[in-house]
């Protein structure tokens, strides 16, 4: 783990876990702004998630997802990312310069529970993937960029934002950045 002050709390884990809903509330909380990387998206391409990856396929998603989280230059935000975000090195590396990167976990079981259809929501899964494949091949991604991992397992919301909130303050969050200036 890095001890070093950040200016940004990024938000990573599988989709459903929460990272928009907790993140918005912790932002509020730690007086930061809130961006959530899949509306960013949504916004520059004027399209739902799912109709970008219909239209552009999953390597074209993931590019414009590399660079509007590679675009992110603003102090002060709590970003949630979409789950995808750990197959971009590139963006992924650029937000560890100054943020501490918090992933949310749940364990398979208690996910699946929670998603239903994931090409409506719009989930990046290549054909004949399934949700156990993305599982397997993301949480490693996302313990390699994560300084902190918060397990959700029978936590709630509050529970996860009080978490993400004790995090920040433990590892050096630079509250008196301006947000007026953001």
């Amino acid at each position: 783990m890095r001890a070093k002050e950040y200016d940004n709390i990024v938000l990573i884990g599988m989709p459903g876990v929460g990272k928009s809903t907790s993140g918005v509330i912790a932002a509020k909380q730690l007086g930061m702004r809130f961006e959530d990387a899949d509306i960013l998206i949504q916004h520059r391409e004027k399209k739902l998630l799912s109709q970008i990856i219909d239209e552009k396929g999953i390597d074209g998603f993931l590019s414009v997802e590399n660079d509007v989280l590679k675009g992110i230059n603003d102090k002060g935000l709590l970003i949630a990312t979409g789950g995808s975000a750990v197959y971009s090195s590139e963006a992924m590396e650029k937000l560890r310069k100054n943020s501490l990167i918090i992933y949310l976990h749940l364990d398979l079981n208690d996910l699946s529970m929670r998603l239903s259809d994931l090409k409506h929501r719009g989930v990046v899964l290549r054909d004949g993937q399934t949700l156990n494949d993305i599982y397997d091949e993301r949480v490693p991604l996302y313990r390699k960029y994560a300084d902190v991992e918060i397990d959700e397992t029978g936590l709630g919301i509050e529970e996860t934002v009080t978490l993400i909130c004790e995090r920040a303050s433990i590892y050096n969050y630079s509250q008196n950045t301006d947000l007026t200036n953001s």
